[in-house]
């Protein structure tokens, strides 16, 4: 099996990178924002670290295909890279340090492009995530200086941390009643959002989480992490991965109960 621990490297050097930049136009007052097509927002900021990010991959990598937020899938293989340059963008612009550099290399398999090395970037925190596929999950500000990442053994809803990003969503895709029911069932919920809640969930300090719309590049790099940390990933379908449009992490030990509420199976 391959080791992935010098993709696991690049990442982190494609990450350095990426919040130098980033963190050198948050809260700039001169901070240009324009609306995509689907009426979210991407700033310069996006733009230039995705850039960032693919000058370097094609230098280290160059066989490599990769696939961002804001530039689309640039080559092919067997091997693509997965980047959010800022997960995020309404905090970022807004002043809100709660946002993410994800990066992640996938593979191709039987059942799509499998994630086997993911990292999370947030240096407005100060904090950083990893993974490698068979490796484990860690936090720390370098490899060398990580705290292996697990998640919880809650077993009861009635004891569990439960976080989503708003409720809008839910509704509209109706399945607002399933949604409502689970937060009645658990013990406290959080509106966290974004990257967040999902490494959380690794960290054992949310116990589930979950969103009703997703692209890849926002779930690739959290699914291993949650992952490699012990918990399941898997979209409101409950086919493993990040390929549902949608997402559901938990510890494990709850995630078909959290399935069975969002699917409305109760």
């Amino acid at each position: 099996m391959a080791d992935y621990l010098d993709d696991l490297r690049l990442a982190h050097v494609l990450a350095d990178a990426a919040d130098a930049a980033t963190m050198d136009r948050f809260k700039a007052l001169d901070l240009k924002v324009e609306t995509k097509p689907d009426m979210t927002p991407v700033s310069e900021a996006d733009k230039s670290a995705e850039e960032l990010i693919r000058g370097q991959l094609q230098r280290a990598r160059p066989r490599d295909a990769v696939l961002g937020e804001e530039y689309g899938v640039e080559g092919t293989g067997p091997r693509r890279w997965v980047v959010d340059p800022i997960d995020g963008t309404k905090n970022y612009v807004r002043g809100v340090p709660v946002w993410a550099t994800l990066i992640a290399l996938t593979e191709a398999s039987e059942g799509g492009f499998e994630p086997v090395v993911g990292l999370v970037s947030a240096p407005a925190l100060g904090r950083r995530w990893w993974a490698a596929k068979g490796h484990g999950a860690f936090t720390g500000r370098s490899l060398s200086s990580a705290s292996r990442l697990r998640v919880s053994g809650v077993s009861r809803l009635s004891d569990a941390s439960f976080a989503y990003s708003s409720l809008g969503g839910w509704e509209e895709r109706g399945r607002l009643n399933g949604f409502l029911d689970l937060t009645r069932k658990v013990w406290r919920t959080r509106a966290y959002g974004d990257f967040w809640p999902y490494m959380m969930v690794a960290e054992g300090s949310v116990d589930l989480c979950a969103e009703p719309e997703l692209s890849l590049w926002d779930m690739a790099a959290n699914a291993i992490i949650v992952t490699e940390a012990g918990g399941s990933f898997t979209g409101l379908d409950g086919r493993p991965g990040p390929h549902s449009g949608n997402a559901a992490a938990s510890n494990g030990l709850l995630h078909d109960e959290l399935l069975d509420h969002l699917n409305e199976r109760y």
